[in-house]
């Protein structure tokens, strides 16, 4: 079973750096097109989303995880089982944050690789999930762990919301950049308090999320190490 769990981990690995190499290519692709100078902002730009970020993350864990499974017996080291919550967490709240506010956003087509992007939003956090569920090797977590995988995300909108501003977006001619068209107070009439209120609303699925996490490392995998 750990043989079989550490050879989906490597799969899967695999195929979320196919999906956010092939997006990448994609967007410098449509950035040529466009005419624009700044590739280095463009660049940053595309890491600066809360969706690769937590992607490539995921690889790192996912990669690790296989190693852990082949060379290790038992259980996995504490350290490795906080990581791996954290970025559970993260690709969980990106699989709900994109299925019930992004999915049916507009973008211009041609924009995005459409398998790419169900990889990244849909297949990959998915797995994560069920790994969590039931891969052997998960140990148990104390409540306070909550507070380690929310650190994170708070940094993370603290500067989305200050690099927004300053962070000129060269294919629609506007001054700021946003990640995500909930951050930007440019969209909405009641600007900031809108973005606060999405903000919080994100915070709570983000503690919910981590919440559930932890519960479930209390419990024993429903499959059994072999």
């Amino acid at each position: 079973m750990r043989i079989a769990f550490a050879i989906a981990r490597v799969a899967v690995a695999a195929a979320i750096v196919a999906a956010v190499v092939a997006q990448l290519a994609k967007s410098v692709e449509n950035w040529t097109a466009a005419g624009v100078t700044s590739i280095w902002i463009n660049f940053v730009n595309f890491f600066s989303f809360f969706t690769i970020e937590s992607n490539v993350a995921s690889v790192v864990v996912l990669l690790i995880g296989a190693a852990l499974l082949v060379t290790r017996k038992g259980g996995d080291p504490q350290w490795f089982t906080i990581l791996r919550a954290t970025i559970v967490t993260y690709m969980v709240v990106t699989g709900i944050v994109y299925n019930l506010l992004l999915r049916n956003v507009e973008l211009p087509q041609g924009t995005t690789v459409p398998w790419s992007n169900e990889i990244l939003h849909v297949v990959a956090p998915v797995w994560m999930l069920l790994d969590w569920l039931f891969a052997p090797g998960r140990r148990e977590l104390v409540w306070r762990t909550i507070w380690i995988v929310v650190v994170f995300p708070l940094v993370w909108v603290v500067y989305t919301l200050v690099r927004g501003p300053i962070t000129p977006n060269e294919i629609t001619g506007v001054s700021y950049w946003y990640p995500y068209p909930f951050l930007d107070p440019n969209l909405s009439a009641n600007g900031y308090l809108s973005v606060a209120f999405y903000v919080i609303l994100i915070a709570v699925v983000v503690g919910l999320a981590a919440a559930g996490v932890v519960w479930v490392s209390k419990r024993k995998p429903i499959l059994t190490e072999r």
